[in-house]
């Protein structure tokens, strides 16, 4: 498939813009074009079907299953967008008055009011845009609530197990505390015995997914909740994986004290292109006071925008949040009623089934009943017949499926981490199961097959490790020879020709 400047054609042209009737004020010196734009030059159908069939190349959610694990990818319903579309909502200004916003204050409202069950917590923040932001934004709540107790000169250190996700130790930093390592048991749970000998009261606090990131529950939650708790420190969930237990445990009830709730995995957004998403956090009542501003709150019938909080630490983000991701979160959990306990019980159920199926096949680092996701390793395969994980996941791309997560968490070898979600039917378990066992046979019996995968992609693989000593992020003419493009009359030809006379 050619690219559009490839196929661009001078003299050709889909569009004429018009000039406008007013006078139009001399452009200055500074900010005017030295020559004219590079644009391909295309009749309107040929740039309709050049864009047409480079979008049928996009692999989504809504094209195929999408087993990318803790990133929870799963199908969002198309009456989401049919929501989101309301006049009412897609058209309402950021900075209306609270009287004229009424039906959308009340929409947060009740949002907040189901996270807070979900959680088992008392007050929300719905401001935060995504989950890293909100890990960012719950850390910096642990600051202010020790700086209010004038303890936050001594409580320096955050804990975090080696299985943690990559944004933990980055907001850890970001937020000014240093980061303090714990191992994982052979069970996959965190190692209590390192965790004693690195907890004091120089802790702030504990940052744990849970399940992990192995899709394991960990069997020791409350005795790690008394270690921290016991030194006056603070427990933080990160919410990725809160589609496993929706309705069935809060991480309230474990003793954590912040949460963050990615609303993008858990209750379905569009996926693809990094957004949207929220990242809404849900705190323990001591720490509501220093929650961002402005927190949607009921007064009487009515709704508003709370900012009068003394101890708030600001915004972090523009008005009150990402609205459209609220409309469709709440449409996707009132969809499905009261505690979302039978969405994560058939994400547990689909993550167990695939994980019965292929356990023979692949190495299985704990041995354990899995929640909503499960890590599986390629270490046999790599050491046998040196094919490794990445090579299993291009080869699944010529199955027609997305790879998996591959190489994580680090502390598995090869790493393969499957999440189905609740989307998919069984049947499609059952083709992604065998098209794993298929791999795993033609890795035993014919290496070079998987080395040299995908085969039938549209683009074949590439050299990453050129890739990232050299990244080239943006189209260069110099790349395609200006003798392939007709040279006529046209001002981007004239600018075409100059340059290769240049």
């Amino acid at each position: 498939m050619k690219l559009i400047y490839e196929k661009s054609q001078a003299g050709r042209r889909g569009i004429g813009v018009p000039k406008p009737d007013l006078p139009v004020p001399e452009v200055p010196q500074e900010l005017a074009r030295k020559s004219p734009p590079r644009l391909p030059e295309l009749a309107e159908p040929e740039v309709l079907r050049h864009f047409t069939k480079l979008s049928t190349r996009n692999f989504g959610i809504d094209t195929g299953f999408y087993p990318l694990g803790s990133c929870t990818m799963k199908y969002n319903p198309r009456v989401n967008e049919r929501i989101v579309g309301l006049p009412g909502f897609a058209n309402l200004h950021p900075l209306v008055e609270d009287d004229a916003a009424q039906g959308a204050l009340e929409l947060e409202w009740h949002l907040q009011e189901i996270l807070r069950e979900v959680t088992g917590l008392d007050a929300v923040s719905l401001q935060p845009a995504a989950g890293s932001q909100g890990e960012l934004t719950g850390l910096m709540l642990f600051r202010a609530y020790f700086k209010d107790k004038g303890e936050d000169a001594q409580r320096r250190k955050i804990v975090i197990p080696d299985t943690a996700h990559g944004t933990n130790p980055a907001s850890v930093t970001m937020a000014g505390y240093e980061l303090t390592p714990v191992k994982t048991d052979a069970r996959g749970n965190i190692d209590v015995e390192d965790l004693r000998d690195k907890v004091d009261e120089h802790t702030a606090g504990l940052m744990l997914t849970n399940p992990s990131t192995l899709g394991l529950f960990d069997e020791n939650i409350e005795e790690i909740r008394d270690i921290f708790h016991g030194v006056g420190a603070l427990m933080y969930y990160d919410g990725a994986n809160l589609n496993a237990v929706c309705g069935i445990s809060r991480p309230g009830d474990m003793g954590f004290d912040v949460v963050h709730i990615n609303l993008h995995k858990t209750f379905s957004q569009p996926h693809g292109g990094g957004g949207p998403g929220g990242g809404p956090i849900a705190v323990r009542e001591s720490l509501e006071p220093f929650l961002p501003v402005p927190v949607v709150v009921k007064d009487g019938a009515g709704f508003r925008l709370e900012y009068d909080r003394p101890k708030t630490i600001g915004k972090v983000r523009a008005f009150s949040g990402p609205f459209g991701v609220f409309v469709r979160s709440y449409a996707f959990i009132r969809s499905y009623g009261p505690g979302l306990k039978e969405m994560s019980e058939v994400a547990v159920l689909n993550a167990n089934y695939i994980l019965a199926r292929l356990k023979e096949a692949y190495d299985l680092p704990f041995d354990r009943l899995c929640m909503h996701e499960f890590v599986l390793s390629a270490r046999s395969l790599k050491k046998e017949h040196g094919v490794s994980a990445l090579d299993v996941a291009k080869r699944l791309m010529d199955y027609g499926f997305h790879p998996p997560t591959i190489y994580f968490p680090l502390i598995v070898p090869e790493a393969l981490m499957i999440e189905p979600t609740e989307s998919e039917a069984k049947e499609t378990l059952d083709e992604f199961v065998d098209a794993m066992l298929a791999i795993a046979r033609e890795g035993a019996e014919s290496p070079e097959l998987l080395h040299d995968a995908p085969h039938d992609r549209p683009v074949r693989r590439l050299d990453e490790v050129r890739a990232a000593k050299n990244p080239i992020v943006r189209f260069r003419f110099e790349q395609h020879p200006v003798e392939q493009l007709p040279v006529e009359q046209s001002a981007g030809a004239r600018q075409l020709e100059a340059q290769k006379g240049a």
